[in-house]
């Protein structure tokens, strides 16, 4: 039976920072699915740094979502009507039609997932993309060794808080995270188990970092870019490796971010500086996933949510989420 739906589109591009008005919440109705289609009740879906781009009308690994057009993102929801065998009623799903309350859907878009050992919702942080991404960050693009010093930037987000876990997991005997603010930086030493934490907001990165990290450090995971990019690679020892995940810090930006002014120093020290998509990276996950859900059912890996309800809120999460607001993954409840 159809289904009423609402769902959120991108009415304006943004530029700088986006707003409220750059979005519209637009109600709409879900067909019954057809063969080898499934009607999927969105339950949760994830807001994530990478959407910013998207919203750009420019060319990047990731096409822009379209003006007027229901946005994409990852989701997880209960199939609620099927036309396809393999993904039966009552299935929980993982796919990327977010952004809605329902999904229409071909089979093949989703993936079945268990739930019987881990939530839902883990599906779009530690066992999702953010957790994919630190853990193909640390093996595949700046590979941890034992007793390796590890620094990771936005260490309170979704992507950072796993990584600096990640990275114990792996050998690294020292572990220093940036975030913003006194009670991210307490979060940082108390409940990820990071061995030093940087308060960005305090200024002097440089200066912390040497504090935090006396005899430098050999891997960054590089989510910010900017001043932390730089004082990274100050910091850096030789053969140093550069997992650069992500920029966030200029993702707004409307002008031409200038580099670091010592990138000159990655020639002295030998260091990789290596970019990343986790799209390529898909095969890794039937290593992945199984690991972090044991390490997950066992508390062995902390995670945090930072949760907004309702699909109403979903742009609000998204800005929040930008400006640092969330702990963790940033999730949008939408069903109970």
């Amino acid at each position: 039976m159809p289904v009423s739906s609402r769902e959120v589109h991108l009415v304006a591009r943004p530029v700088g920072e986006p707003k409220q008005s750059d979005f519209s919440l637009v109600e709409t109705t879900v067909a019954d699915p057809g063969p080898d289609q499934i009607q999927v009740r969105n339950d949760w879906m994830s807001v994530d740094p990478y959407m910013r781009g998207r919203m750009n009308d420019v060319k990047s690994y990731v096409p822009p979502f379209r003006l007027g057009e229901v946005m994409q993102g990852g989701a997880v929801g209960t199939v609620t009507a099927s036309g396809a065998e393999t993904v039966p009623v009552g299935s929980t799903v993982l796919h990327q039609a977010g952004w809605r309350e329902y999904a229409l859907l071909d089979a093949h878009e989703a993936q079945i997932v268990d739930t019987s050992k881990v939530p839902a919702e883990s599906y779009l942080g530690a066992l999702g993309m953010p957790g994919l991404t630190a853990y193909v960050g640390l093996t595949r693009i700046a590979p941890v060794n034992e007793n390796d010093t590890v620094f990771v930037s936005g260490a309170a987000g979704a992507v950072g808080s796993t990584a600096g876990q990640i990275a114990r997991r792996l050998g690294a005997t020292r572990v220093v995270g940036s975030a913003g603010g006194p009670e991210k930086k307490r979060r940082l030493l108390e409940d990820f188990g990071f061995d030093a934490a940087i308060d960005y907001r305090e200024g002097d990165l440089e200066g912390q970092l040497a504090e935090a990290a006396p005899k430098g450090i050999d891997v960054y995971f590089d989510n910010v870019g900017g001043d932390h990019l730089r004082a990274a690679i100050a910091a850096m020892r030789p053969f140093g490796r550069i997992a650069m995940c992500g920029a966030i810090s200029a993702y707004n930006a409307t002008e031409p971010v200038p580099g670091p002014d010592n990138l000159f120093l990655a020639i002295g020290k030998r260091l990789s500086l290596r970019g990343f998509i986790v799209a390529d990276h898909g095969d890794i996950s039937r290593e992945y996933v199984p690991r972090a859900a044991s390490w997950v059912a066992s508390g062995d890996l902390h995670t945090e949510q930072t949760v907004v309800t309702g699909i109403e809120n979903a742009a609000g999460a998204f800005l929040d989420m930008m400006r640092g607001a969330n702990t963790g993954k940033m999730l949008v409840r939408l069903a109970p």
